[in-house]
Parts: C-alpha cells; structure tokens; sequence
C-alpha cells in the first residue's frame, strides 16, 4: 500500500510558477515510477511527466522546458516545478506511483487526490 499526499496547487497568472509536491509513504521500496498526470472536464486523464527508479524522465510534449520532475534522496517525494505557466495547463493535477511487489506480484497503481491547478490569463 502507498498513501500520495498532494500539495502546491493553487491560482496564478499566466508566466508565473508554480511547484507541485507529492509524497509517498508505505511501501515506498515497491515504488517503480512517480509522476503527474492532469485531468480536464470532458477529457481524459494525459501524463505530464514520470521519473522511474532509475532517474529516468518523460515529459509531455506540451511542457518540455516549461516543467522540471524531481525527488528527494530518498525517492519519496517528488516535486513538479512549472514554470512559465499557460491557461492551457489549467486542469486537476494528480500524483501517481507504479508500484511492482516482488513479493506479492503484479503490477499495481495509486494515486492522490488531486490539486487545482489553474492560469488565469
């Protein structure tokens, strides 16, 4: 089991910055991935970037040089910082991790509540 906590979220204008938080707890060692996905009313839910256990990044197309994806030496906690934001990136953003248990097998996702994220122009 992993618990997400979500923070950061919140209203800004268009060019401003924002920075994301998530923190894990629980079996965090089963972690495989973290990352952001945001979600729209109407649309489904689209990656915004993942890092891996081996430090390896995606990012979505549409925020590559825009957003940076970290995390914390103990790989718990990962942070989205978004820079020059745009009223495009408005959505619900949410927290997820992959985890895969050796132990127990399969492949199994969480996810965190989600965080308004909003640019106004």
């Amino acid at each position: 089991q992993v618990q997400l906590v979500e923070s950061g979220g919140g209203l800004v204008q268009a060019g401003g910055s924002l920075r994301l938080s998530c923190a894990a707890s629980g079996s965090i060692f089963s972690i495989n991935a973290m990352g952001w996905y945001r979600q729209v009313p109407g649309k489904q839910r689209e990656l915004v970037a993942t890092i891996t256990r081996q430090d390896s990044t995606i990012y979505a197309d549409s925020v590559k040089g825009r957003f940076t994806l970290s995390r914390d030496n103990a790989k718990s906690t990962v942070y989205l910082q978004m820079n020059s934001l745009r009223p495009e990136d408005t959505a619900v953003y949410f927290c997820h991790c992959n985890t895969y248990p050796v132990r127990v097998g399969g492949s199994y996702d969480y996810w965190g509540q989600g965080t308004q994220v909003t640019v106004s122009e």
